[in-house]
């Protein structure tokens, strides 16, 4: 039996423990910098394979974080974990939303092939209706709020199927294997602390993806090019005013709700660019606290994107200068503060026909009938892939083709847990080609 043959027979033989793995993720998920018992038990996984594994500081810089959650909601988080049956060796070091894990396989000299599975979950209401697959097999999330509602259970549980496939197969490979399990890519979070740290230097090849909607006519199971999604900025805009009696002295009141108001309306009106697409979007405004009183406090979140890092600058230009200018209007202050970060990706066309002539011909998988699928939204794992490609390496951002129950973000989505076996087939089967020379 060659190496692609046993990593194959590794795929398929685990498909009950993956399934169950993937439900468990998404029965107990955890949301941004609060993956404390999915990262425990990812830890303890890979620490049983063999792999080196690093955790806490080791893998993200606290500093280059974005969108930390407050110290009170953290150690409720790990709290809950705890309870909920993290590892004990392991979660004591994601205390703190010192979340993520990297596992690493040395093989010797050789090229160094990263590859990025993101963790996070979604702060989504997930559906109780009884036709709800989650819900009705026993996996819906207990955490209410709180949803794996874009794959990332599915995401981690593949990342760990090529961590048992790659030690089954170690003596064939040649190099470095490094295995990013990413916290916090919802808000795009997480990516742009872990290339700080180094993790994406001196790598030769970086494979990472996105499980997505087959199409119907299609039997395709991949994608290996995947390109575009739009660069984004995150911001959480606080306005404080001055609290007063609206009908006995509101002329002694500054409010910061008419400066939130002014700041949602004015946003809008960003002129939109010839030079691609652009996006502006306030999704949340919390203000006020009684119909007699001068708000002194509100606070927006919003975002703006771009197809281009340029397009997305000039967003975050107009944005800024309105926000300032809507607190000044209303003689309020304003404090911004940069939650989350991405720019567009680009992936590498040799790498991505290597990668597809591989899982065609080795793996025996059917590429999807589209040369290339372009990404929509934002991803933060472009950081990691322009950090891999500015020093000469290669890198992919593929799309793994299953059926899905709604779309992402959506609280009834599900996908087809066969892309499960299928991913492992690509990444592993990708990684002993690499590796091989």
């Amino acid at each position: 039996m060659n190496g692609y043959e046993l990593i194959a027979k590794v795929a398929e033989e685990s498909r009950e423990e993956m399934v169950a793995r993937r439900r468990d993720y998404h029965k107990y998920a955890e949301s941004g910098w609060f993956e404390m018992r999915t990262s425990s038990l990812i830890a303890r996984e890979l620490t049983n394979l063999g792999y080196e594994v690093l955790m806490g500081e080791d893998v993200c810089n606290p500093e280059d974080r974005m969108g930390v959650p407050d110290e009170k909601e953290l150690e409720e988080s790990y709290e809950r974990a705890v309870a909920q049956g993290a590892d004990p060796e392991f979660v004591v070091r994601t205390r703190g939303g010192k979340t993520g894990v990297i596992g690493i396989l040395r093989c010797g000299e050789g090229p160094t092939v990263a590859m990025r599975f993101d963790i996070d979950a979604l702060g989504v209401y997930e559906s109780d209706e009884a036709d709800h697959k989650p819900m009705a097999e026993g996996f819906a999330s207990v955490n209410y709020g709180t949803m794996h509602a874009c794959g990332h259970d599915g995401h981690a549980t593949i990342g760990l199927g090529v961590a048992k496939a790659l030690m089954a197969v170690k003596d064939q490979l040649h190099g470095t294997v490094r295995l990013i399990f990413q916290p916090g890519e919802e808000g795009v979070r997480g990516a742009k602390g872990i290339v700080m740290k180094g993790h994406l230097d001196n790598v030769d090849y970086f494979l990472s993806g996105h499980i997505s909607k087959h199409q119907a006519d299609d039997p395709g199971v991949f994608v290996a090019n995947s390109y575009g999604a739009l660069a984004t900025c995150k911001y959480d805009a606080v306005y404080h005013g001055f609290a007063a009696h609206a009908g006995g002295s509101p002329n002694s009141g500054k409010n910061a709700m008419l400066s939130a108001c002014t700041a949602v309306l004015n946003l809008q009106a960003i002129p939109r660019h010839g030079g691609g697409a652009t996006r502006i979007n306030v999704g949340r405004l919390i203000a006020g606290s009684g119909r007699n009183v001068i708000c002194d406090e509100a606070k927006l979140e919003l975002e703006v994107r771009g197809a281009t890092a340029e397009l997305n600058d000039y967003m975050c230009q107009h944005a800024e200068r309105i926000l300032k200018a809507a607190a000044a209007m209303h003689d309020c202050t304003v404090d911004i503060k940069l939650m989350g970060s991405a720019i567009p990706l680009k992936s590498d066309a040799e790498l991505a026909e290597r990668v597809r002539k591989v899982a065609e011909e080795k793996m025996g998988l059917v590429h999807d009938k589209r040369d290339t699928f372009k990404s929509s939204g934002s991803e933060d794992c472009s950081y990691m892939m322009q950090r891999v490609q500015e020093q000469g390496g290669q890198a992919i951002f593929m799309r793994l083709m299953t059926t899905m129950a709604a779309g992402g973000h959506n609280r009834r989505y599900d996908f087809g847990e066969k892309v499960l076996v299928d991913g492992v087939k690509i990444y592993a089967g990708a990684t002993l080609d690499l590796m091989s020379e």
